[in-house]
């Protein structure tokens, strides 16, 4: 052989080489994102699940790519939406928000794909899951208590003593709503108080909502717990101070928005464990095997800036009960 063409032998040998490497390394896993909310308000709950993915040794962009699909508050998108993911492949499908209609939704899309979930609703009666310890199925997740918590809201009666009326914003899409109605009418008998409800699933009903509510009187308001209400949170609250009404709402982060008061368990630290999940499935864990996650602590979060603005003495007793005083 001349040595001409052993050296272009080689040359192309080696030209070879990272082609069959490449070959021989794995696909990239895709996680399919189902949310009932909307992208930019959701940022912070994906940085807390790209936590999470990173806790399990997964970092979007370097071995995991997600794939997104946002129902933007039209609930009634999420079964589309869910096919859409199944048949694109993906190889796990995490389903957040609507009170489990975007867990559900994804259930109905495949039996096969496994799926970690955030539901407001009991799993077992949604038929997500067989059992809280064993889900038995492709499916896992958390449980969000937010919608649970509405008779518990309305300690925002402390703070409003002299009102006989309390305004309550439910979603009347959210699968959880005739709960929480039920919830808070039992509540307001126990502590005296006549309950008005007003509704909204768009933003272009939030305005009349509110004016309905000091046409009514109302002395303070609970927004009950909801993804679309969530991802609009910042409007909600610049609206209850426009109308000046004392407000309670589900997450912390509405406080930290400038909402009066909070109540509930961490939204982030929820998220940041679907990622963990979510990581353990994709390194081979099956989901029928991993528990679903029931919080266990609850924060209390008062915005003194804000009760000041709206002339109302928080109590010593409720503030020494808060998880954190925003001043």
């Amino acid at each position: 052989m001349k040595r001409r063409d052993f050296i272009a032998l080689i040359g192309g040998a080696a030209a070879t080489w990272p082609l069959a490497a490449r070959a021989q390394q794995p696909p990239m896993p895709v996680i399919g994102l189902l949310s009932s909310a909307s992208a930019a308000p959701s940022a912070y709950l994906l940085n807390a699940l790209r936590q999470g993915l990173s806790e399990s040794g997964y970092i979007e962009g370097q071995n995991v790519a997600i794939e997104y699909r946002w129902a933007d508050g039209q609930y009634d998108r999420l079964p589309s939406l869910a096919v859409e993911l199944v048949r694109r492949g993906v190889a796990v499908i995490v389903a957040t928000g609507a009170g489990g209609l975007a867990a559900q939704a994804a259930k109905t899309a495949t039996s096969i794909i496994p799926i970690v979930f955030s539901s407001a609703v009991d799993p077992i009666r949604a038929g997500l899951v067989a059992s809280i310890n064993r889900p038995g199925g492709n499916a896992t997740g958390i449980i969000q208590f937010a919608a649970l918590l509405e008779a518990k809201r309305l300690q925002l009666h402390e703070l409003v003593p002299n009102a006989a009326v309390i305004g309550v914003l439910l979603n009347p899409t959210n699968p959880s709503a005739e709960t929480q109605t039920t919830d808070v009418h039992t509540a307001a008998r126990s502590i005296g108080r006549k309950i008005q409800v007003v509704t909204a699933s768009t933003e272009g009903e939030f305005d009349a909502a509110f004016a309905s509510l000091v046409r009514q009187r109302s002395g303070g308001l609970l927004v009950a717990a909801d993804p679309f209400f969530n991802s609009r949170r910042e409007q909600l609250v610049a609206l209850a101070a426009r109308y000046v009404l004392p407000a309670i709402y589900e997450w912390r982060e509405f406080a930290e928005a400038g909402a009066l008061i909070s109540y509930g368990n961490s939204i982030t630290d929820a998220y940041r464990q679907i990622g963990v999940y979510t990581g353990r499935i994709l390194r081979g864990a099956s989901p029928a095997d991993l528990p679903v996650v029931q919080p266990t602590k609850f924060e209390l979060v008062i915005n003194l800036k804000t009760a000041k603005a709206l002339g109302l003495t928080v109590p010593n007793s409720m503030q020494l009960l808060a998880d954190e005083v925003i001043e």
